[in-house]
């Protein structure tokens, strides 16, 4: 039996694609779904975030349509910065931000192209590109500022090789028009999105999930690489011939055989981790965005998303339910208890307009998730080529762009398949600490498929 460790979706799309009678999940948790687990509580259905499909891989799309009935609209995502809701992307609606800030960003933004068409620029990091994209001001007051809030960290601190098209690169045009007024068209990177009809965004794994061999509550404590065996928390464990691992990536070389200096390395790979403050408020949604960016970084706040405008079905009439996004890592620690900042968000969310007062908010909970984004800092992919280097010994074959954050999946399954004769084999957002989707993950679990 294949061995794979961590019943996420890379992990249940591995087992679907490899065969499930060919393998065997150990999950620690009691349920499947890893960072895709819907929880149903007060009548609310809440993600770990906001979880939609905007995959533009036909295969992915018909696994997840076979799966569940869904809805399909557009969306319409906004910013708030200091009093201001600003269509998103910012760079190309600064018509909505106030006046000073305005005019000071479309000055900057128009010098920084006018130097750049004269000499060639290369940046060495993050920081650099914000402002070669959008000039110092912009960079400073939004993406720089949302950078310390989501990444925890400073954008100088971050490389650009996971930028891709995540980071809108505006068209002088659109820019200068989006000053005036709102442009014709969407320059968002997502236009329109897939969610489940009911059960949460986990119901798009449903007929993966079909038939899967998982083991529930097998928390693993050791893997001797050397020896091929996994050790669990329950005093089981576990030889294996072929492993495929999902677990986060520290976690699987800190507790094992590796010597120090692979341990070393594996604590140099650095992430967020998120406390999701779910509200419920006895009124209807007060705003049609269905996820917003909050760039003031006086606030908790990250990024907020509405239930019931996802589905329908994920809400309650006649009330709204609000999921709030406060992140923390080893660059940026929580200085409050969790209770504090859900008491401090709620406030947030009256000062902005979501909640109608305090006195509207029937219920507040939290949910604490340590591994929330991996952060592509300076160090993380010599740390990552340290470890991977290092398991080479025990079955594990390196990869073509095996360091890079994203994977070109059409390029993928069209090169010779070198990871044939391998044994070990990792996957997922912090399997490989990447910048995986859902997609992505998806993705992986068939491409593995490919080679085991």
């Amino acid at each position: 039996m294949i061995v794979i460790l961590g019943a996420g979706l890379a992990g249940i799309s591995a087992s679907y694609h490899i065969g499930h009678e060919r393998c065997v999940v150990y999950e620690q948790n009691t349920y499947a779904g890893g960072h895709i687990h819907s929880e149903i509580r007060d009548g609310f259905t809440w993600d770990e975030g906001p979880h939609v499909s905007f995959t533009k891989h036909e295969y992915v799309r018909s696994l997840f349509a076979d799966s569940t009935e869904y809805v399909e609209y557009p969306v319409f995502p906004a910013n708030y910065y200091k009093g201001s809701w600003i269509p998103h992307p910012a760079q190309t609606n600064l018509y909505a931000a106030p006046q000073a800030v305005r005019e000071e960003c479309v000055r900057d933004f128009l010098a920084m192209r006018e130097a750049t068409e004269k000499a060639e620029f290369a940046s060495a990091n993050y920081q650099e590109w914000l402002e070669f994209a959008y000039g110092k001001t912009f960079a400073q007051q939004f993406p720089a500022a949302y950078t310390r809030k989501y990444w925890t960290t400073e954008p100088s601190n971050l490389t650009t090789d996971w930028v891709g098209g995540r980071m809108y690169f505006p068209a002088v045009s659109d820019v200068l028009e989006g000053a005036q007024h709102p442009l014709e068209k969407s320059t968002h990177y997502i236009t329109t999105v897939r969610y489940p009809k009911q059960g949460g965004y986990i119901s798009f794994a449903q007929k993966m999930l079909t038939g899967a061999n998982v083991e529930y509550g097998k928390k693993v404590s050791f893997t001797s690489f050397s020896e091929r065996v996994v050790h669990f928390s329950d005093g089981t464990s576990m030889h294996f011939n072929t492993l495929v691992s999902t677990i986060p990536l520290p976690i699987l070389i800190q507790q094992s055989d590796a010597p120090a200096e692979i341990k070393q390395a594996a604590s140099e790979l650095s992430c967020s981790s998120v406390l999701l403050v779910n509200i419920i408020a006895n009124h209807p949604t007060q705003r049609k965005n269905n996820w917003m960016y909050v760039y003031d970084e006086d606030k908790y706040s990250s990024r907020i998303n509405f239930t019931e405008l996802l589905s329908p079905a994920n809400g309650v009439e006649g009330k709204t339910g609000i999921q709030v996004e406060v992140y923390f890592s080893k660059y940026k620690t929580a200085k409050e208890s969790q209770e504090e900042i859900a008491a401090a968000v709620s406030k947030e969310m009256v000062e902005m307009g979501l909640v109608k007062s305090l006195q509207h908010i029937d219920a507040v909970h939290t949910k604490w998730s340590a591994y929330a984004n991996v952060i592509f800092d300076h160090s993380r992919r010599e740390a990552l080529n340290t470890i991977y280097t290092w398991l080479e010994q025990f079955g594990l074959v390196r990869e073509d762009g095996d360091l890079e954050p994203m994977v070109d999946w059409n390029a993928k399954f069209g090169e010779e398949k070198s990871a044939k004769d391998g044994s070990l084999f990792l996957a997922g957002r912090f399997g490989q600490w990447n910048y995986f989707w859902s997609d992505d993950c998806v993705l992986r679990g068939k491409y593995l498929s490919t080679v085991i």
